[in-house]
């Protein structure tokens, strides 16, 4: 599986790229001013989740490199390659694709030999161009804490998960989550819908996650971009829980996002942009995670919006639910608690994995 050949990968080559990151020789003013690059997103800024936070990066790029940035949306998977061929129309230092389909990218990258291209997270393949470079940022770890969460605060002893499609970069989050969950919780039922990666059709996120209620869950872990918007709006109207995903959604609805799992592709936007500029571009797959900073929870960053605005029978118990986050991270980091990574074994054949899928 595509995720063996990222591990492989030393802790060293991801400290050296992050330290290139922050301390590699600075790029001269007018190389900067000359610097040109694109995003290419899947779908429309303004899902509050994973487009919102590469553009966060492309942003932060232009503001603090003193580059030239251009945010191209597309509609869909349709569109990616119109979008990508419209980038590429602009003589740029390096194009980057979020999400984009492998078989897109691979073909023109091979078309365009001589042009960078960079991937801020998620394209599943076995290998890659020397004019590609790609960030895996690995959720599952962060993914096992929220189910800790949903475990603990859960009324009903069922929860759900609103996935946006059935595969490996997907079961990354769920089965994590679902692995939390039971370990605070074994006699709780975890529910799972998958949205056929539908990620822009909040109806659709909405309809799913009502069902969910229907059928007796309380918090619903949502990992499908724009569509869980809908999952959001379903907690508000029915007075339950959800959790958020790739960005800090806990201010969407106030007192019903308990808590949001971030994947800060904000970050990788931005290293793909100034590893670059700085002559430090790094062709292959480089691996992140929780340890790096590059994922975490909405509580880690300050975010206090459920602790003041939830309800008094499950904040009061936010404090216990916090220590046990803290110790399960613990262990998570020191390497004494083996999280399920669906990347690594797809197939749930690993004891970590086992009954999950």
């Amino acid at each position: 599986m595509k995720a063996r050949l990222w591990n492989a990968f030393s802790l060293a080559l991801v400290g050296a790229l992050l330290l290139s990151a922050c301390g590699g020789a600075a790029a001269s003013p007018t190389a900067a001013t000359s610097f040109k690059f694109a995003l290419v997103t899947p779908g429309p800024r303004g899902d509050r989740s994973f487009v919102d936070a590469s553009i966060r990066g492309a942003d932060q790029a232009i503001a603090e490199l003193g580059v030239t940035g251009t945010i191209i949306e597309a509609s869909g998977v349709a569109d990616e390659e119109a979008a990508m061929r419209s980038a590429l129309s602009l003589d740029l230092d390096i194009v980057l694709g979020l999400a984009i389909q492998p078989e897109t990218l691979l073909a023109l990258a091979e078309e365009f030999p001589d042009q960078k291209f960079g991937v801020p997270s998620d394209i599943f393949v076995e290998t890659l161009p020397d004019n590609v470079a790609a960030f895996q940022i690995n959720v599952h770890e962060s993914s096992y804490l929220v189910g800790v969460i949903a475990g603990s605060l859960s009324k009903t002893k069922t929860v759900g998960a609103v996935v946006g499609g059935d595969g490996p970069g997907l079961n990354q989050f769920y089965w994590a989550y679902k692995q939390g969950v039971l370990a605070v919780c074994p006699d709780c039922t975890v529910l799972v819908s998958y949205l056929n990666f539908e990620f822009n059709d909040p109806t659709l996120g909405k309809e799913t996650a009502l069902g969910q209620y229907d059928q007796g869950a309380d918090i619903i872990f949502q990992v499908a971009g724009a569509s869980g918007e809908g999952v959001i709006s379903a907690a508000a109207e029915r007075g339950l829980y959800a959790i958020g995903v790739d960005s800090n959604q806990d201010d969407i609805a106030p007192g019903s996002v308990i808590v949001s799992m971030i994947k800060r592709v904000d970050t990788s936007t931005f290293l793909l942009v100034k590893n670059t500029l700085e002559g430090n571009f790094k062709s292959g797959f480089s691996v992140i995670g929780m340890k790096d900073g590059a994922t975490g929870l909405s509580w880690d960053d300050g975010s206090k919006t459920f602790a003041e605005q939830g309800p008094a029978d499950m904040t009061g118990n936010l404090d216990a639910v916090m220590a046990s986050v803290e110790e399960y991270r613990t262990k998570i980091l020191d390497g004494s608690l083996a999280v399920c990574d669906a990347l690594v074994d797809p197939e749930g054949t690993s004891a970590a994995c086992a009954g999950l899928k």
